[in-house]
């Protein structure tokens, strides 16, 4: 898919760049999140996204998350630097390395423990991810849970433009290439890198809620509804609205451009959440809440 096949159509616009705000999570460690904030609570069909890092750390300083459960919606873990161990309940584990990609699925309920894996966490170093979290269509909620864990090597890639456009395709589809996550909604989930002053015209489905999350970079991400040009750096969420079927990217001229693009087709469903529990009504939070004390969501053996 190149600019080509999108030149009839108009862009999207940039309908609103919203700041992450820092605050901190798990056992200490400092995450900036666009969303929820007092700002805007979610982006249906997300409910989170919580860049950690980067962060540089000494030996032994690194922290994670520990036991804690999850109900209702699914975490998306992409590691870009250092090295993550996890658990949980159901005695499953592994470790996340740089570029990795976890989809994991609580469905019904998990407890799970996220830590800096071991060696890590010994000689310390540069920690860098991000967790989405996707909400599960009320049919799904209580599905089995169950782990989509891609190693770097093994996520779909495509360039284009002699190398100037990059993309891993961890959800979706985009240059032609499509991913190998089967997410239980339509979604996408694509890291893009593009040159100094490469312009990136890219389809996406008209039925989707579609934004940009740049890393690192400048670019000019659309215009607004006055046809001024909208530019965003890290740490900003870029809304396009729903109007248009494919988005026009320009990377500034004095650094690459890395940027993670997101969408999903709305559930339209209540939206009731109470910590890690994300439900469509407070009676089936409070359900959760007793499955999870009583031990029904199960416990890791440490």
């Amino acid at each position: 898919m190149s600019s080509s096949d999108t030149s009839l159509s108009a862009a999207r616009q940039v309908s609103r760049v919203m700041p992450s705000l820092r605050t901190v999570e798990g056992a200490g460690f400092v995450v900036h999140r666009p969303f929820p904030t007092r700002l805007m609570m979610d982006f249906d069909p997300f409910l989170l996204l919580d860049e950690m890092g980067p962060t540089d750390y000494a030996p032994g300083e690194a922290k994670g998350a520990p036991d804690h459960p999850h109900r209702g919606f699914e975490t998306v873990t992409y590691q870009l630097e250092g090295a993550f161990a996890h658990a949980d309940s159901q005695g499953h584990r592994g470790a996340l390395n740089a570029g990795d990609v976890q989809w994991m699925t609580a469905g019904s309920g998990i407890v799970h423990s996220e830590m800096p894996e071991p060696g890590f966490a010994q000689r310390g170093g540069r920690m860098h991810g991000l967790q989405l979290w996707v909400n599960l269509p009320r049919r799904d909620k209580m599905m089995a849970p169950r782990y989509q864990e891609i190693p770097s090597a093994q996520i779909p890639t495509a360039t284009a433009q002699n190398g100037a456009i990059r993309v891993k395709v961890i959800a979706g589809e985009a240059l032609g290439v499509k991913a190998a996550i089967n997410t239980r909604t339509p979604i996408l989930y694509q890291h893009f890198t593009l040159a100094p002053g490469t312009v990136l015209s890219h389809p996406v489905p008209a039925n989707f809620r579609v934004f940009a999350y740049p890393l690192s970079g400048t670019g000019v991400f659309g215009v607004d509804a006055q046809g001024q040009n909208i530019s965003a750096t890290a740490r900003h969420m870029v809304i396009f609205d729903n109007q248009g079927e494919h988005l026009e990217i320009t990377a500034g001229l004095d650094a690459p451009l890395d940027f993670l693009l997101l969408g999903g087709v709305p559930l339209n469903e209540p939206v009731v959440r109470y910590g890690p529990f994300v439900m469509n009504s407070e009676e089936e939070i409070r359900q959760a809440v007793v499955d999870y004390q009583s031990g029904r969501m199960g416990s890791i053996a440490h």
